[in-house]
């Protein structure tokens, strides 16, 4: 037999399901009598669930309304999730990426006008580039910083760095906005970026975009390595830094991951 702890609880998870279905998103929020409707409970009883819920932020009330909706903390609460399912799921993709490359991979976010890399994985190798682990590289010339830039319209991005210095790092990074642009639509275009010499001379890498459980850019994937060795294979290796970048995002959703080269079960969403 259910505790009045555990009923309370079902009831707490119930309300919140109703709230965040899409037609409650579309309405704008929820009435008590139509949330008591669709939970299947007394209007009493929600009413009460409701009162405690908003006590903690779970959920907010419409002042013009007096309809409810969810909360921003359940929003932060979500966002703090995502963190973390990230930094699970990354790292044994990016291990078999390593594995497949033989070359050096890297997890990065967003960190204002910057790329900030939060993990990283390296093979054996006698010659390696540079570790970046808790470092900021420039968003303009790394192929992290245009994986991450992808989802952000022309105007964002000239607001985000329109006040960066286009000096460029290597001998063949862009030199203004307009030429990161360019770029950056490429990137959109392939759902990969790849960068040659631009970040460091005789440096090559690739990078794509990781996806949140809202199909949001989260994070990228990066493969990067001395021109030498990879400049042959850079677009294929754009090609696998893709394929592991969209693992990781079918895992932050929530959903089975997919080899690479294989196509999602029929119905199953994707990551854009």
């Amino acid at each position: 037999m259910a505790t009045e702890g555990s009923t309370g609880v079902h009831r707490a998870v119930a309300i919140l399901t109703v709230l965040g279905s899409e037609d409650a998103a579309e309405q704008g929020s929820l009435g008590v009598v139509e949330i008591a409707r669709r939970v299947g409970r007394e209007k009493t009883q929600i009413s009460r669930a409701l009162r405690m819920l908003e006590a903690t932020g779970l959920v907010e009330r419409d002042s013009e309304t007096l309809g409810y909706r969810l909360g921003w903390r359940l929003f932060t609460m979500a966002v703090n999730v995502g963190r973390q399912r990230l930094l699970v799921e990354a790292p044994p993709v990016l291990r078999r990426l390593v594995t497949a490359t033989k070359e050096r991979a890297h997890l990065t976010v967003l960190d204002g006008d910057g790329a900030l890399t939060v993990l990283s994985e390296s093979p054996m190798r006698a010659v390696q580039t540079a570790g970046w682990v808790g470092r900021i590289t420039p968003l303009e010339s790394t192929s992290s910083g245009r994986a991450l830039l992808v989802d952000h319209g022309d105007d964002e991005i000239r607001d985000l760095l329109g006040e960066v210095p286009f000096t460029g790092t290597g001998p063949r990074a862009p030199t203004s906005v307009d030429e990161l642009l360019a770029r950056v639509g490429q990137a959109r275009e392939l759902g990969y970026a790849l960068v040659d010499e631009e970040f460091e001379e005789g440096l090559v890498a690739a990078a794509a975009p990781v996806r949140d459980f809202r199909g949001r850019v989260c994070a990228a994937l990066n493969v990067s390595a001395p021109k030498f060795r990879l400049r042959r294979e850079l677009d294929a290796t754009g090609r696998m830094v893709r394929a592991a970048a969209h693992q990781v995002s079918r895992a932050m959703a929530g959903l089975d991951p997919v080899e690479p080269g294989r196509k999602p079960a029929s119905g199953a969403p994707a990551p854009r």
